[in-house]
């Protein structure tokens, strides 16, 4: 075993005896599109108690999320060119600025599903610099959400390694609305090919401490889940107040 499978093993080894741990990883999730700023104000009360890694939420949603978790560690994040990632880039870019200064420290950003099958690597590369440069000069990170379940394992690898050159942050498995979500098998491969120089966020379908701990032993190091109260609480957390 690598020393980075070592530490992943390890990782995952903790989080069934710490669930502050796998709170940690976890981006706590409301990406519905009725969600209500009720059920934001619940999402970030949730992730305070908690310490989740942070909110997700849609980007009508950041000013009032960054207002909620104000003072406290939990970060803000939001999607960009959510679900389809067929967005202009400079629609994309647009959107991006405006929530970063609503008050987002993280976007997960779709890439641009078509012209990664056409094999258009100047539009996916040029785009995704683009956003990462954004991000960087707000001190924000750039997750790109690849949406696994429309590609093929060679588009998969070719994603996660525009990603890398482009100075992404992390990539990302799903948008949590596509055909299927996050696979074991997808977070290995990704991970394969970004080694430990960019992170690794599965998202879509994770609703169980197995199935993240299952993610993480795979080699995801950030975890996207809606169903976050109830898997650390599986792991020990309190429950409802």
């Amino acid at each position: 075993m690598s020393a980075n499978s070592s530490v992943i093993a390890g990782t995952a080894a903790s989080l069934g005896n710490d669930w502050r741990s796998a709170a940690s990883l976890i981006d706590h999730t409301l990406l519905k599109p009725d969600a209500s700023r009720q059920q934001v104000v619940t999402l970030c009360d949730e992730a305070v108690r908690y310490g989740f890694y942070s909110v997700m939420v849609n980007p009508t949603h950041v000013a009032l999320a960054a207002a909620q978790v104000r003072g406290t560690a939990v970060k803000v994040g939001t999607v960009v060119g959510f679900p389809l990632g067929a967005n202009l880039t400079v629609t994309k870019l647009a959107e991006s600025e405006a929530v970063l200064r609503s008050g987002a420290h993280e976007l997960d950003a779709v890439l641009n599903i078509a012209a990664l099958k056409a094999r258009d690597r100047a539009l996916i590369e040029t785009e995704m610099r683009l956003l990462a440069r954004l991000a960087h000069g707000r001190c924000a990170i750039l997750k790109i959400i690849l949406e696994n379940a429309y590609l093929n394992q060679e588009e998969k690898i070719l994603a996660c390694a525009l990603a890398m050159e482009a100075g992404a942050d992390f990539v990302k498995t799903s948008t949590g609305l596509g055909p299927s979500g996050a696979t074991v098998a997808d977070v290995a491969l990704m991970r394969g090919v970004v080694g430990m120089k960019l992170g690794v966020k599965a998202a879509g379908g994770i609703r169980t401490a197995a199935q993240l701990i299952d993610m993480v032993e795979a080699g995801a190091n950030r975890i996207g889940a809606s169903a976050s109260a109830q898997i650390v609480q599986e792991l020990g957390a309190p429950g409802e107040r």
